[in-house]
């Protein structure tokens, strides 16, 4: 085979950011991570994803870990690989808006504390939240992947996607990312959607998806004959269900082909073999539920994402009213179809969802609206693909404005408040951010922290006094 005719697919590893992330609830601790990271520094990876996501609430919450101290270990570790993150755009890695000011910070904070490639996608595919968070990586010599949350329907057609590219590129993002968060891609429309992207850009094109559907890995062969420059895997022990394909089988599956990305799979059998008790406690423990391993065909039929479906059938079972089920499920696209069909994410998925719940067991369509879900139709999230079912808006808003321009337009500056209000707490720079995030969290955790070094120096004053009699 010539030169010129190969084409490596290069490999972004997930197993330390998503891949645990969809399987055990980002529950990896950093300790977890840092014996294996020199084995996985000698792979060749593209990237390896490693923080953003829900891994910063998750450490703060419920590993009493700093985000930031893990980040500077991973980078301390990879020398040789680059760091990723998944970025929420205007809402960082929170649930809301944040002004200007916090996400130029957030952006700088994590490129000086050793990401490299930031990928920033919004829940409505709202290019105007994504404005901020470009221009701050550019400012600071990251690179600045844009990704465009995948789904179906009328509006989303292959002429969508291609202006939605051809924006990204304007914009002066590095590169773009498929992020087909439920699954939804099938194979020969990766061929089709890959083929018409390469075509509209100049952009390295890389897919991400999950596995919950059955489909994933013959999407991603698709992708990359059709000239896909990137995939998303995870190392078998936390790969397949509702995380990614196997980082193993991608790399066999091109091997002696142009796509081969040359990979040692006795490396990587070792890797796997470090991460496979881990996953064999996970089971025993019951935190990796088996349940999320299998194939759930009803993704593609509904357009819900498996963590959709589990939120679903567990708000029912709380209502004791687990037979309305499939009532539930015809209701979430005509929901979806009244809010303007967003592709179904954080959060307008579990807005969505939570909404088709109450307007099936209230017995009227609307009769109760929750917040987020008039949030959403006063355009606090920013535009959607398609208008708003008037009705339905009037309903949830009544007369009030609603909100057309970008939505952090409205938002003040709000780094320097933020600051006055944790001043007792901060240790370091990124206290601010973390409090910014998660001001109730992250107050839990300084609380935390401060008590660990009160106990560390009574231990040292008492082993000091007993060493040193008076």
């Amino acid at each position: 085979m010539s030169e010129q005719a190969k084409r490596p697919v290069k490999i972004t590893e997930t197993i330390l950011r998503d891949a645990h992330q969809s399987l055990i609830a980002t529950r990896m601790t950093t300790e977890q991570m840092l014996p294996i990271i020199d084995k996985m520094d000698k792979v060749g990876y593209h990237s390896v994803e490693c923080w953003g996501g829900a891994t910063f609430d998750a450490s703060l919450r419920f590993l009493k870990e700093d985000p930031w101290e893990r980040l500077r270990k991973l980078r301390a570790g990879f020398k040789n690989t680059k760091l990723q993150m998944l970025f929420r755009g205007q809402n960082i890695l929170g649930y809301r808006h944040y002004a200007d000011d916090v996400v130029e910070y957030f952006v700088q904070k994590s490129i000086a504390n050793g990401i490299d490639i930031i990928r920033i996608f919004d829940c409505l595919n709202d290019i105007r939240n994504l404005e901020t968070a470009v221009k701050a990586a550019n400012k600071e010599k990251g690179h600045a992947q844009i990704a465009l949350s995948y789904t179906l329907g009328d509006a989303y057609t292959l002429d969508y996607w291609t202006d939605m590219a051809k924006r990204i590129e304007d914009m002066g993002a590095d590169s773009l990312c498929i992020k087909d968060m439920a699954g939804l891609l099938v194979p020969y429309k990766a061929t089709e959607l890959v083929e018409t992207l390469k075509a509209a850009t100049k952009l390295p094109i890389q897919l991400h998806t999950h596995y919950t559907s059955g489909v994933a890995s013959m999407t991603y062969m698709k992708a990359v004959e059709a000239g896909c420059d990137i995939i998303d895997t995870a190392m078998s022990p936390f790969a397949m269900g509702t995380s990614q394909p196997a980082t193993e089988v991608m790399a066999e599956t091109f091997k002696g082909t142009a796509y081969d990305p040359g990979f040692d799979q006795n490396l990587l059998a070792e890797i796997a073999d470090y991460f496979r008790p881990m996953r064999d406690d996970c089971l025993a423990s019951g935190l990796l539920n088996p349940k999320v391993m299998g194939v759930n065909i009803k993704t593609l039929m509904y357009q819900v994402p498996g963590g959709m479906l589990s939120n679903l059938v567990s708000q029912l079972k709380d209502a004791h009213q687990e037979d309305k089920y499939y009532q539930v499920l015809e209701e979430v696209p005509r929901v979806r179809k009244d809010f303007g069909e967003p592709p179904l994410v954080t959060p307008s998925s579990q807005i969505v969802g939570t909404q088709a719940v109450l307007n099936v067991l209230s017995g009227e369509r609307y009769k109760m609206i929750t917040k987020e879900s008039k949030a959403l139709l006063r355009g606090e999230y920013g535009q959607t693909v398609k208008p708003f079912n008037a009705e339905v808006q009037k309903k949830a808003i009544g007369d009030e404005k609603a909100i057309t321009c970008r939505p952090a337009d409205l938002i003040k500056p709000e780094l320097k408040t933020i600051e006055a209000e944790m001043a007792q707490w901060k240790e370091q720079d990124e206290d601010v951010l973390t409090y910014a995030l998660f001001p109730q969290v992250a107050t839990e955790f300084f609380k935390y922290r401060q008590a660990q070094k009160t106990k560390v120096d009574l231990t040292a004053a008492d082993s000091a006094s007993k060493a040193y009699p008076v």
